[in-house]
């Protein structure tokens, strides 16, 4: 699958978001079964498209009070067992440096180097023994277990346990911009490690956004060329996740492209 096989400018899951905006069109639909926005990509997705099939559509949203950072769609490609593979379960998915692939596998995405740094809180207490599970895509624009060529890999996944503080960190690679996302990042939060074995028990999913002056000094390096054109075509502001409100999930970037970066964000639950 190439870059720009992620379809996420098609039909009403652009279109009703830009118009009335998406956490307010969730709650005209609450507790009327899934809603398919796309969170990633619509269709049209390795295999026939990420929202064909059993769990294709991604749950519907719930309900964020205000100052938490929102609830988004996990998109098409989670591995969490809510479309399709669950690595949830896979012995080694707990891990800092989520790089390499692990299990039968031990290939390494290539990229820039990210570390990505959160803070997890509940009601301004940190929620110490919090798991989050993490994952994006690759240098291409690429999804572990998903994309074509790398369905066998399942680098870029991960979970990690919160500090007494909260704190917890990925060793990771900058992701690529693909066609119709803005750069991003996908996360969900559990009450604790043993809660983090499938999606429905999650208690927030939700992205994090990069600055576009580190994407842009990415993107400047060898392996990232089709992301300066993707990222040329969006803005936080278009993006069919980020449009409607982006204060809370755009994370404070440190470092450089030649030693790295370091990606912070405060995960208010």
């Amino acid at each position: 699958m190439s870059t720009d096989d992620h379809d996420d400018f098609g039909g009403i899951s652009r279109d009703l978001p830009r118009l009335i905006g998406r956490r307010a069109l969730l709650g005209l639909f609450a507790g009327a079964g899934a809603i398919a926005l796309a969170g990633c990509a619509s269709a049209g997705g390795p295999g026939g498209g990420p929202g064909g099939g059993p769990g294709g559509a991604p749950p519907a949203q719930k309900a964020t009070a205000a100052g938490e950072i929102p609830e988004e769609t996990g998109g098409p490609y989670p591995g969490d067992g809510s479309n399709g593979p669950n690595v949830l379960d896979d012995a080694g998915v707990v891990r800092r440096d989520i790089r390499s692939s692990f299990g039968t596998s031990t290939t390494t995405a290539a990229g820039v180097p990210l570390t990505i740094a959160l803070t997890v809180t509940d009601g301004g207490t940190p929620m110490a023994g919090a798991a989050v599970y993490l994952w994006h895509c690759d240098r291409d624009g690429k999804y572990s277990l998903y994309s074509e060529g790398i369905e066998n890999e399942n680098y870029l996944r991960g979970v990690q346990v919160a500090d007494a503080a909260g704190k917890l960190s990925f060793t990771s690679i900058y992701p690529a911009c693909y066609d119709g996302r803005w750069p991003h990042i996908h996360f969900e939060v559990y009450s604790s490690q043993a809660d983090a074995t499938s999606s429905g028990n999650a208690v927030r999913t939700t992205q994090l956004a990069l600055p576009q002056d580190a994407c842009t000094a990415v993107y400047a390096t060898p392996g990232y060329e089709r992301s300066v054109a993707n990222l040329a075509k969006v803005s936080l502001d278009s993006d069919n996740v980020f449009g409607d409100g982006h204060e809370l999930q755009v994370a404070t970037v440190t470092g450089s492209a030649a030693a790295g970066y370091t990606a912070s964000l405060a995960v208010p639950v």
